[in-house]
């Protein structure tokens, strides 16, 4: 390693672990997406849950979806960083997704419920989290009901769902407003927060 090679190395900024979290319909997935079209190269990991797939979901791709008798298995076996029951769904992160993204040395990305993202918080030193909002109430029922995925009653389970996380925002590291129709907004907040973790002066890789 020559001089210049060791400067460099020194100052290197370590992998980061970012928790992207909010309501249901919020848009976590569609921010993710435009992360990725700008060339942000990150490990994403992704939420294991005993859900339906959707017509519109890929397995291991959207989630990894199991039987609920999978999914017990794997709680027996201390497999999951942390699982939830979440609108009678059971979601988890399996910790052999979390090592493989570690293993890539990027920043790594999990987007995952308000409930999980309080116990990431309390286990994994060092995490940056990042809640994001709908801008109203009313923009988020829009969103729900535009998806056309379930019924009334499910529906107005998950807008109760998203008062109760509403509240929970101040929690969180950074709040991310997700306005219908100002998408670039957002993902240029979410890489300026990113940014600003990097230059943070002795900031160290999350241990897991």
């Amino acid at each position: 390693m020559n001089a210049a090679e060791a400067e460099l190395y020194f100052f290197e900024s370590p992998p980061m672990l970012v928790v992207l979290s909010g309501p249901s319909g919020v848009g976590k997935d569609t921010l993710l997406n435009c992360l990725k079209n700008r060339g942000y190269d990150f490990a994403f990991v992704v939420t294991m849950t005993t859900r339906p797939r959707r017509a519109n979901e890929v397995d291991e791709v959207d989630y990894i979806f199991v039987s609920k008798d999978e999914f017990d298995d794997l709680i027996d076996a201390d497999e999951f960083l942390e699982h939830s029951l979440v609108y009678g769904d059971h979601k988890g992160i399996p910790k052999s997704q979390v090592r493989r993204a570690f293993s890539t040395r990027k920043d790594v990305i999990m987007r995952i419920d308000v409930q999980g993202a309080a116990k990431i918080r309390a286990i994994v030193p060092n995490v940056v989290t990042i809640f994001i909002s709908p801008e109203s109430e009313a923009e988020l029922e829009m969103r729900l009901r535009e998806r056309n995925t379930e019924d009334e009653e499910k529906l107005q389970r998950r807008l109760a769902m998203a008062r109760e996380e509403m509240v929970r925002r101040n929690e969180f590291d950074y709040l991310v407003i997700n306005r219908g129709g100002c998408q670039d907004k957002a993902v240029d907040q979410i890489v300026s927060i990113i940014t600003a973790e990097h230059c943070r002066v002795g900031r160290r890789a999350p241990e897991i």
